[in-house]
């Protein structure tokens, strides 16, 4: 049996009345957030699933089918899938976080590039120097711009620049 209070919310949902999204609220929060709390042991973490519990809940609220399935049923099913998504999303973000610590990246020598393909070192020469010596720690020595930062004790805004410079005087060159 439906209750009068359930009738009113699946009608004002119906309606897109934003009243139903306060009764919603004010009668399953509490028990929607005891289903996330149980998935998601983080307090915090568990407010801000039922926070997007509560928006795909009004952005899906004309497909409501009471036919298909009670109102508690349909909630439940809604905030326990945003629980698990949260879950799976920061799986993924654990896992795919990059160890800065433990760099795999090899710094490639000068000695190791086919030079017969590559002019730019005889090209590079004819640059000042100090955009000689940021573009060889950048292209040829494999360096990030952070790393040759520290490397080359130069800031890492005066790093960006020569970069910029360098390449395009280098352009220069290239495309006359």
């Amino acid at each position: 049996m439906i209750s009068a209070i359930e009738k009113e919310i699946v009608s004002l949902l119906q309606k897109g009345d934003k009243k139903a999204i306060g009764l919603l609220y004010e009668n399953y929060a509490d028990t929607l957030y005891g289903v996330i709390k149980k998935l998601i042991k983080d307090g915090d973490t568990a407010q801000d699933v039922l926070q997007e519990s509560f928006v795909k809940i009004w952005r899906y609220s004309k497909k409501y089918d009471a036919t298909k399935a009670k109102l508690f049923t349909w909630l439940y099913r809604i905030a326990y899938n945003t629980a698990i998504d949260k879950i799976r999303s920061q799986k993924n973000k654990n896992s795919n976080e990059i160890q800065i610590e433990t760099s795999s990246v090899y710094k490639i020598t000068s000695n190791e590039l086919n030079e017969d393909v590559l002019d730019i070192k005889k090209h590079l020469k004819s640059l000042d120097e100090k955009y000689q010596i940021v573009l060889n720690a950048l292209f040829f020595e494999g360096m990030t711009q952070q790393e040759a930062s520290e490397e080359l004790d130069i800031p890492l805004g005066t790093i960006k620049s020569r970069l910029k410079i360098g390449l395009r005087e280098l352009k220069k060159i290239y495309n006359p």
